[in-house]
This record gives C-alpha cells, structure tokens and sequence, in this order.
C-alpha cells in the first residue's frame, strides 16, 4: 500500500512539471515583450515629442511644425509615455512570475492593466493616425492643404512614430493572449 502512495504521488509531480515549464515560457515570453513594448512606447513618445520642424517662406515669418500643435499628437505623446511608465512598472511582477510561475491572482491584475494600458495606447494611436493621414493626403472637401510637400521631416518622424505605437499595441496583445493561457492553465 505504501508503494502505491509513493507511485501515486511521483505520477502527480511529473504530470506538474510540463505545466510548471509551460507557465515558465511563457512568463519569459511575458518578460521579453513588456521590454520590446516598453522600448517601443518610449521611443514612440520621444520620436514624436521631439518632432519639431520650421519652414521658412518669402512673404511671410517663419511657419513652424511642431506636435503640441494638435491635440491629437499631444495625446498621443502622453498616452505613449503613460503605458511606458506603466510596463516599466510591470517589468518586477513579470519577473515574479518568472519565479513563481503559478501566482494567480498577481497574473490576473496585470491582465486588467493591460487591457487598459492597450485601449489607451490604441485610442491614441489612432487619433494620431487620422492627424498623420491627413497631413500626407490633405482634405479637399474641408479645403485642408496636404502640409508633407513642405514639411518632410516632420511626416517622416510622426508617420515612424506610429510604426512604433503599432508596434507596442501589438506585442501587448500577444502579452494579454499569453497571459490569458497562463490562467487558464493553473
């Protein structure tokens, strides 16, 4: 009787360690992408915080290009730098997890933030979005002039700006996908 107690219990442990190494990758994948999407917000909030070009005419003063001109930009500066705080902030509790593979209720909170963190991070990405459409296309019902021709590199580094909001928003949902498995698992 004690035999089988033993044999019971050493089938328990190795049907709990593919499990254990699941949660384990997967915390490591977690890890990997909160620095990439942290990166990619901060440089996303740098890129176009620092967009700034001015553009010299004949007939009248200088005409300057800069983020804070349009709400929707200024948006989106802020919002990319709170979701950065924000996974900088995660990066411990996605080590903990690292460690402590089977924490649940830890797993479960940040699974709401980054629901939250993911809507404001697309919210603003696609206000800015409509700025940046429409400073390459212009409107002509509105009668809005297309401002690229003169301000390049003002597009270029909003338009590379976007990329890299996208960019995050899409690793945030693989980490919220992830994270959505994990639980499932435990």
């Amino acid at each position: 009787m004690k035999a089988e107690a033993v044999e019971s219990g050493e089938a328990s442990t190795i049907i709990a360690t593919p499990k254990r190494g699941r949660n384990r990758g997967i915390s490591i994948a977690d890890l990997i992408l909160r620095g990439f999407a942290a990166i990619g917000t901060f440089g996303s909030a740098m890129t176009m915080g620092t967009t700034n070009e001015t553009l010299a005419i004949f007939t009248q003063p200088l005409i300057r290009a800069r983020y804070n001109d349009l709400p929707s930009l200024t948006f989106f500066v802020i919002a990319n730098s709170i979701v950065c705080g924000y996974l900088v902030l995660s990066l411990p509790l996605s080590i903990f997890h690292f460690i402590r593979s089977e924490a649940k209720i830890t797993r479960i909170i940040l699974l709401i933030f980054d629901t939250a963190m993911v809507e404001l991070l697309t919210a603003a990405a696609s206000a800015a979005t409509v700025v940046v459409y429409l400073a390459h296309k212009g409107n002509a019902s509105a009668n809005w002039l297309a401002i690229c021709q003169q301000f390049d590199n003002f597009c270029e580094r909003i338009s590379g700006s976007l990329l890299g909001s996208f960019a995050s928003i899409t690793m945030i949902t693989l980490i919220i996908f992830a994270s959505a498995v994990a639980l499932s698992w435990n």
